[in-house]
Parts: structure tokens; C-alpha cells; sequence
């Protein structure tokens, strides 16, 4: 559904009387468009001290092809980054203010004093006016839990105050992430830059991307950034419309070959679909008898997968005490026993190929909750719980699971929604304006890809920094 308020306020006049009233003005956000770069335009960066993950910010520099600028508080960066063979240069000359920026990174991974941020926050401080629109802030720490000292593991945690503090006050379809580094998964921070920089991260702000150990082996080296999945197949529910269908598109674009599944009843517009993407479809309803078999077949006739991405789901809305048991129920077999019955099928069948990556479908209502979504949120809560709890087992058989969480996403559940709801859904976050199907597709598409090699059991919000939970 068209955003008419979005269209409006971004007209002479609406931004105009906008600016008058002080309501939000929210920006149409930049997405991926295929044979461009990772990121248009200069990115600067700074750091604490030349220590820390210089090196393996240079190597993943040079990799995405970046243009970078040196802040007067990291003038090795200059030096070490055209030995490295990787052009740079100052971004302030002789005290001359400082070019516009698309992206800003900081290594704060060696701020162990409180007292010692002076680095930080000049940075933040002078180049945050000079970021464009669309623009992005990423600050780099180590994971809190691998610090030995107890102030430098509460310095690492305070970066995601900081970070969740600063995407909320930047304007205009700018964004900030916190990229948290376990000691050992630093090969997979060129990966994480590959998707938090570009247009595919539009309606993802606020996150904490934490890079783990183990990585899948031979994957913390990015592929054919165009078709990152290619020669990958990855079977994906719910996949005739909304959001699955965007999921299953941008999969096919990605290079993978993609299994679309939905009911029997969606068999037509699955067909449509699988001929559109060069796929195939199975019309299957997960719940049925004999399902899971049945799709344990199509994996084994295929040689096994290399993923599932589970977005299949329903809601049977009413409050607990107006809810019969049989809505209650409902829910619970498609959007989480369903998934969990399926993939232990698939694993003790041996029919996850190496290095295969589970993306399961959330929702912020299972982290906020939401009136008259018991049910919906309870079996959301629980997808996250099993991923959180399964990251382990995945790791041990070279294997990652994680799951994405939408927020209010433009779609025809959101149509049908009444005008006033749907609005504080749209305005309730960070962009100020409801995301697209494809912003959780572009979400999964990185999940599931090498990319993504030192992620594991963890749960991405694509909500726009959303009011509404953590």
C-alpha cells in the first residue's frame, strides 16, 4: 500500500509545512539496485588507537572496494591503508571542514577507560552534520563476554547504548549499527560491512551484529557479491505471497535456486511464482499428515539443501479470554512446531549440506508482545528461543540458525489495518515509515549467505529502530 504522507512530506510544500510543525519527515530509503557498488560515496573512519581491528578494517576496505577518509584523530590510517594498496586520504586538510560522507566507521575495540572516549566522541561530534542521506554509522567493539577486564567489557557493552542513541537522532534515512567482534570471528567483519553499508540494510537501524566463533569454514570470503548464493538451494515456506514471496525473488536474484512451498490452496500463484524465479514448488500444507515426508523426499531427491527459511505463517487474532482453543492451536502448528519438526527431519537425515544456514521468520511481536496476539506472539517468541538455543548444535555440525524479526511492514495485513493504527505503525520508529517485503528479504538473503559466516543464534530487527521493544 502507497505511503501517501511519505510521498507528501517529501514535495516542496509538505516539507515545507513540515519543517513549520515539527512532525516527522521521513525520506524514501535507498535500496539495492543490481551492478552498483556497496556504497556510493566517501567513508570516514576513525579509531581509539592504531591497534585493534585496523587490519582487518583495511582488508575488508579494500575487498568492498570502499573510498575512505582518514579523521584528524586517525591519521595512520592514511599511511597504513595505501601500503595495504588501498587509496585514502584525509578528510580535513589544514583545518578545513571536512567533505559530506555516506558512511562513518569507528573502531572503538581497545576503549578500555571511561575516562579515555575523548576519541569517540570528537568523532561522532564533527562528522555526524556532514553525513548524507541515506547514510551510515557503524561503530566496531568486542563482544563484552570475551573481555578480561571488567571496565573494558563495560566500555564494549555502553557501545550499544551509544549506537541505539545515535540511530534514533540521525535524520534523514540514516541508520547506525554496533558490529561486536568475538575474538577469532574477526575474518567475518567484511561480510557484516558487505550488508550494514549498502541499501540492502534500508529499514535495519539500531542492531547489534555480533560476529561469533566458530565461522563456517571457507566461507569468511565473499563470493560473486552480484550472486552470493549461486549454486546454493534453499527451500522456502509460506512462499507464495507477501513476504515470502519478496524472500523467494530475492533469493532467485541472489543466484540460489530456490523450492518454493505454500498450501495447496496457493497451489496457482506458486506455479506463477517457481516459473517467474526458475524454481521449483511443492504445495504442501506443513501441518498435514505425511508433510514433513514429503518434504524430506524433495530434500533427498535434490542431494539435500543448503538452507530453509521459515516464513510460514498465520494469525487467528483475539484476546486469551475471547480465544478459542482451536485459534490457540492453530497458530502454534504452523509458525512453530511446524519449523522445528521439519528441520530435526532434515538434520537427522542428513539432508543439510555442509555449511547450510536456517533463517527462521520472527516478528517484534514476539519480543514486544501486541493486544489480541497471544497466540502470534507467543509461537514468535518461541522461534527466537529455539534459535537462541539451538546456535550450539547448528555450530557443532557446521551449520547457523538465526532469525529475522519484522516490524510494521507495508503489506496487505497492514492495508487492512484501521488508518489511525496503521500510521502510528508507520511514524513509531526510528525512519519515521513502515518497510517494504523486500527490506526482511534483503534481511534472510544475508543470513543465508557466506557472508554472514560468523552469525549464529542471532535475532535481526528489521523494523526501522522500532518504538516498540528493545
Amino acid at each position: 500500500m502507497s505511503d501517501r504522507y511519505l510521498k507528501w512530506v517529501n514535495t516542496r510544500w509538505g516539507g515545507a509545512l513540515a519543517r513549520i510543525l515539527r512532525v516527522p519527515a521521513p525520506v524514501p530509503l535507498e535500496r539495492h539496485r543490481h551492478h552498483r557498488p556497496v556504497i556510493e560515496g566517501d567513508v570516514l573512519i576513525g579509531a581509539h588507537s592504531a591497534d585493534g581491528l585496523v587490519s582487518e578494517l583495511i582488508s575488508a576496505a579494500k575487498t568492498l572496494g570502499l573510498s575512505t577518509l582518514a579523521h584528524p584523530d586517525a591519521s595512520f590510517w592514511t599511511a597504513q591503508a595505501n601500503r595495504a594498496g588501498l587509496m585514502s586520504g584525509p578528510w580535513r586538510v589544514a583545518g578545513a571542514g571536512g567533505g559530506r560522507l555516506k558512511a562513518m566507521i569507528f573502531d572503538a575495540s581497545t576503549l578500555t577507560c571511561a575516562r579515555d572516549t575523548e576519541r569517540l566522541h570528537r568523532f561522532l561530534h564533527e562528522a555526524l552534520p556532514a553525513l548524507q542521506t541515506c547514510g551510515r554509522v557503524v561503530l566496531l567493539g568486542r563482544a563484552p563476554e570475551s573481555c578480561t577486564e571488567v571496565e573494558h567489557a563495560s566500555l564494549q557493552r555502553a557501545l550499544e547504548g551509544l549506537m541505539r542513541s545515535i540511530a534514533r537522532e540521525l535524520r534523514r534515512g540514516a541508520s547506525a549499527h554496533l558490529v561486536s567482534i568475538s575474538p577469532g570471528a574477526e575474518g567475518g567483519l567484511t561480510g557484516a560491512l558487505s550488508f550494514l553499508l549498502s541499501p540492502r540494510s534500508a529499514y535495519v537501524s539500531g542492531q547489534v551484529i555480533r560476529l561469533t566463533e566458530p565461522m563456517i569454514p571457507g566461507a569468511d570470503e565473499l563470493t560473486d557479491p552480484e550472486r552470493p548464493l549461486a549454486g546454493r538451494t534453499l527451500l522456502v515456506t509460506g512462499a507464495s505471497q507477501g513476504i515470502g514471496e519478496a524472500i523467494a525473488r530475492t533469493l532467485a536474484r541472489d543466484g540460489a535456486a530456490v523450492v518454493a512451498l505454500d498450501i495447496p490452496q496457493r497451489e496457482s500463484a506458486l506455479r506463477e511464482l517457481s516459473g517467474q524465479i526458475g524454481g521449483r514448488m511443492l504445495a504442501v500444507d506443513l501441518t498435514a499428515e505425511g508433510a514433513v515426508a514429503a518434504i524430506v523426499e524433495a530434500a533427498r531427491a535434490d542431494g539435500g539443501w543448503e538452507g530453509v527459511i521459515h516464513n510460514a505463517g498465520i494469525t487467528r487474532d483475539r484476546t486469551i479470554v475471547k480465544m478459542p482453543r482451536d485459534r490457540w492451536d492453530a497458530v502454534l502448528a504452523v509458525n512453530l512446531i511446524a519449523p522445528l519438526a521439519l528441520d530435526d527431519a532434515l538434520a537427522q537425515d542428513g539432508l543439510f549440506k555442509p555449511g547450510a544456514r536456517v533463517v527462521a521468520v520472527s516478528s517484534i511481536a514476539g519480543i514486544a508482545g501486541n493486544r489480541g496476539q497471544t497466540n502470534y506472539a507467543f509461537s514468535k517468541a518461541g522461534v527466537i528461543g529455539w534459535v537462541e538455543a539451538s546456535a550450539a548444535a547448528y555450530a557443532a555440525r557446521g551449520m547457523a540458525i538465526n532469525a529475522v524479526a519484522p516490524g510494521f511492514i507495508e503489506s496487505a495485513m497492514t492495508a487492512a489495518m484501521p488508518f489511525t493504527v496503521r500510521e502510528a505503525g508507520r511514524r513509531l520508529n526510528a525512519l519515521s515509515q513502515g518497510g517494504q517485503t523486500v527490506d526482511v528479504a534483503e534481511a534472510v538473503a544475508w543470513l543465508a549467505s557466506p557472508a554472514a559466516a560468523a552469525v549464529n543464534g542471532q535475532v535481526l530487527r528489521v523494523c526501522g529502530q522500532s518504538l516498540i521493544g528493545a
